[in-house]
């Protein structure tokens, strides 16, 4: 395994971080494709054994039952200070609005559920995992700069955002003295790479760490044109990320197939390890063993610029999906839809 820094921050992170929402009790109308306890923590303790330190879960997956079997696997399995634990955070609900709970308030109870729930007296990066439009971006950066200040929280990352709004959040945080977001994850692999019209431009002149999810786009980039999976199948939100185009990215997911054959690797570790070449830490989902293990191996392997060039240059322009392609309104309908538990990120 390699390793990086997260961005500005001083925490040493493994090339390869480990996406956990696949971790934790399905139910509810919720994904079918989630694994129990059992499997969870053998996939973690493989992920170990390979050098993977970075973990990534959130208190939206799976009502933080992801949360709580990802904490108690490290607590069995690892040293505390050996691994780098990232947790997400979700919007006021209409319900704390209509309440009057500040953005303050409300991030005070959400980090105080996911510390409980991951049996840890603090994590190593917490992140705003939609933008709140209901909520004012001072009271959110504040609350954020709170719980650093308490010990409970060391740095502080954004998830689905537009560029302009990290500017916007970073400028803010910069002019009070707050904490400032040093990573963000958002929607980015080899068939939709939308994030490098601005966002990636950004972050290398801001030196702010791209953790993208979607990393193999929902299981796409990982198998042959026309093969599937139970997750492929039924994951509705991927498929509304990528049905649309199915026939552009095919081509593209073609070069990965035989590139992966001539170079005698998976699609898997081709489409990481392209990923890689643009972004500090690609968060990857896995729910069986042999995807963690070929996601740790595609760390250690180089693409020739011949060999990016042949993979790139299929890509044609893609419409926003999901999240980031909707407007304010439907994104306060979105935070109270995460409240019931019917996760969609």
């Amino acid at each position: 395994m390699k390793y990086t820094k997260l961005g500005k921050s001083d925490l040493n992170i493994s090339r390869i971080c480990m996406g956990c929402m696949g971790f934790g009790e399905a139910g509810n109308g919720q994904h079918t494709w989630t694994i129990d306890e059992e499997h969870s923590r053998e996939i973690i303790r493989r992920g170990l054994e390979l050098g993977v330190n970075f973990f990534d879960t959130a208190i939206g997956y799976q009502s933080g039952t992801s949360e709580q079997y990802l904490g108690r696997a490290l607590q069995d399995y690892a040293r505390r200070d050996e691994v780098v634990v990232a947790t997400k955070f979700l919007p006021r609900t209409q319900e704390e609005i209509h309440a009057g709970i500040t953005g303050q308030q409300h991030i005070e109870r959400m980090i105080d559920k996911s510390l409980a729930n991951l049996g840890m007296d603090y994590v190593d990066l917490y992140i705003y995992h939609m933008w709140d439009y209901e909520t004012p971006l001072y009271d959110i950066m504040e609350g954020l700069n709170n719980v650093v200040k308490a010990g409970k929280v060391r740095y502080i990352g954004i998830a689905n955002c537009y560029a302009y709004q990290l500017v916007k959040a970073n400028a803010l945080a910069e002019k009070e003295g707050f904490a400032k977001f040093v990573s963000v994850q958002n929607h980015y692999n080899l068939i939709f790479r939308e994030e490098e019209r601005e966002m990636a431009k950004l972050c290398q002149e801001d030196h702010i760490a791209m953790t993208p999810y979607s990393a193999l786009a929902g299981g796409r980039l990982a198998k042959h044109p026309g093969e599937t999976s139970k997750r492929m199948q039924e994951d509705s939100y991927a498929r509304l990320k990528y049905d649309a185009t199915a026939e552009q990215d095919g081509a593209i997911i073609s070069r990965v197939a035989l590139l992966a054959e001539k170079m005698g690797v998976s699609m898997t570790e081709v489409s990481l390890a392209w990923l890689m070449t643009k972004t500090a830490s690609p968060v990857v989902g896995a729910t069986k063993l042999h995807h963690i293990e070929g996601a740790a191996k595609a760390a250690e392997l180089e693409l020739s610029a011949a060999e990016l060039s042949c993979l790139e240059e299929l890509y044609v322009p893609h419409k926003l999906v999901g999240v980031m392609a909707q407007n304010t309104q439907d994104t306060a309908k979105e935070s109270h839809v995460w409240s019931t538990g019917n996760q969609k990120i």
